[in-house]
């Protein structure tokens, strides 16, 4: 699914406009990075919870020279799936309403 293709199924499920079911999806995304910026935690209940994690640097190899290589330590975000995500991924079926 695309972002085009979530704006559409928002606006097929509100009355909102696509013009505005993209408003929407735009504040929500912006929000999550937003607070994930600043190193806060967003937890939708059910849903899943965004939150960064700091990754150690480490030695890797180059894959065509087979030359270790430095990798630096870095902030990552991350995605975790909340019970009612995973339970419904797992059935193969939609949210009730």
């Amino acid at each position: 699914m695309t972002k085009t293709d979530l704006i559409a199924a928002i606006a097929a499920k509100t009355d909102f406009t696509k013009k505005d079911s993209e408003k929407a999806l735009t504040a929500v995304i912006d929000a999550i990075q937003e607070a994930l910026v600043k190193g806060d935690k967003v937890q939708l209940v059910g849903f899943g919870t965004f939150e960064v994690r700091d990754r150690k640097a480490k030695e890797a190899l180059n894959p065509a020279t087979k030359e270790k290589i430095k990798v630096p330590a870095k902030k990552a975000p991350v995605f975790k799936a909340g019970k009612s995500l995973k339970e419904a991924v797992a059935a193969g079926k939609k949210k009730k309403k």
